[in-house]
């Protein structure tokens, strides 16, 4: 088979948006309320009182302003704290399949294609609604697609390890048109009652489409190496897989919910970026000094700004290293393909840029790409 490319890419962007001062005013008066609750336990030194939370403490440490949610009205509501998303009936679509039947739908509009020529769907994800049917298949079969799908989980690297595995399948010959789609229902696993991460997600649905590169009906990017490391960690954990507390099921055990050591992730995870993206450029035998465009994961902005420093051994222009976190917030594994699918239209033909993601595992992914 060809040479893969991606040949279109589409966003779903959830109906609400939830900014840091709507955010802060529900945190803090959860805090007021949790401390008067506790207020005897708080004064003889058994419980630690809340601490309000900013707009510019939230700003000052992620560079966040706002985030998506498909629903708002639960994690605004200090008495509840997350978003009320009922469960669905077996009988109905699932709600990541729902999400993704629209990014899936922009993407196929992109590149010319309808969707009975798919023959490969992988749902690259790190929060699924459900351990079975897979949530790819049921995508595959409300998209009316063909041949096979899977889901697939390496939390914030889904979608790059998803690019991979669908680009080496077709240069095997085991497929010819492929989405790679990533619905983050981030909302549901983030612990809205913790000031340290009450602001760091948002939701969204990503997907791309890839086909062999004589194939594509128009611009498209030449995939020309992929590039994938894990190595464990329990710094940024999950226990939960599922979106029990946002039907109401769960109990209060903060393990059940987003947890990360923040300081240790920082300090382990960015040298690991750098050396991967940089392994990955000598694999490819090109410099650093020729990518037009860095389309890194959406974790934080001042993670991204040290990582495109020591790749580029210098300051990244605002162009060169499009951010779109302060809009969308993290969006776990879509948030590479959102800054690659809003910020690569104006890249001239012979323009190369590297998708790069990274997260808990911890994991790497990077997809080093051409303009066609």
């Amino acid at each position: 088979m060809g040479t893969p490319a991606i040949t279109g890419s589409g966003v779903f962007t959830p109906p609400h948006t939830i900014t840091n001062d709507e955010l802060v005013a529900a945190f803090n008066a959860y805090a007021d309320r949790y401390n008067a609750d506790h207020a005897a336990a708080i004064d003889a030194g058994r419980v630690a009182a809340k601490v309000h939370s900013s707009s510019a403490f939230i700003a000052g440490a992620s560079g966040i302003h706002q985030r998506y949610v498909m629903e708002k009205s639960g994690i605004l509501d200090p008495e509840v704290m997350h978003p009320r998303l009922p469960p669905r009936r077996d009988d109905q679509p699932s709600l990541m399949a729902e999400m993704a039947l629209d990014a899936c739908h922009k993407a196929l509009a992109q590149a010319g294609r309808s969707a009975r020529e798919v023959d490969l769907i992988i749902c690259a994800a790190s929060n699924h609604e459900r351990a079975y049917p897979a949530i790819a298949v049921e995508i595959q079969s409300l998209l009316g697609a063909q041949g096979f799908a899977f889901d697939m989980n390496v939390a914030c690297s889904s979608a790059t390890f998803g690019i991979k595995a669908a680009a080496d399948m077709m240069r095997a010959g085991g497929a010819n048109c492929a989405i790679v789609v990533s619905p983050e229902i981030c909302s549901a696993h983030l612990e809205w009652r913790d000031r340290d991460c009450h602001f760091i997600f948002g939701d969204v649905c990503t997907a791309v489409m890839i086909e062999p590169e004589e194939r594509a009906q128009g611009p498209h990017f030449r995939i020309h190496s992929t590039r994938c490391a894990t190595q464990f960690s329990n710094n940024i954990r999950n226990n939960d897989g599922f979106l029990r507390r946002a039907h109401g099921q769960m109990g209060d055990r903060r393990d059940m919910q987003f947890m990360q050591n923040g300081r240790r992730v920082f300090k382990e995870v960015l040298p690991l970026v750098v050396s991967h993206i940089a392994g990955h450029l000598d694999e490819a035998e090109t410099s650093a000094s020729t990518l037009s465009r860095l389309w890194l994961h959406q974790a934080n902005k001042g993670m991204n700004d040290f990582i495109g420093r020591k790749v580029l051994g210098r300051d990244a222009a605002p162009d060169e290293q499009p951010n779109v976190l302060q809009n969308y917030a993290n969006t776990s594994s879509a948030g590479s393909i959102i800054a690659f699918s809003q910020h690569s239209d104006d890249l001239p033909p012979g323009a190369k840029g590297m998708i790069c993601s990274f997260g808990a595992g911890y994991s790497v992914g990077s997809v080093l790409v051409e303009r066609a």
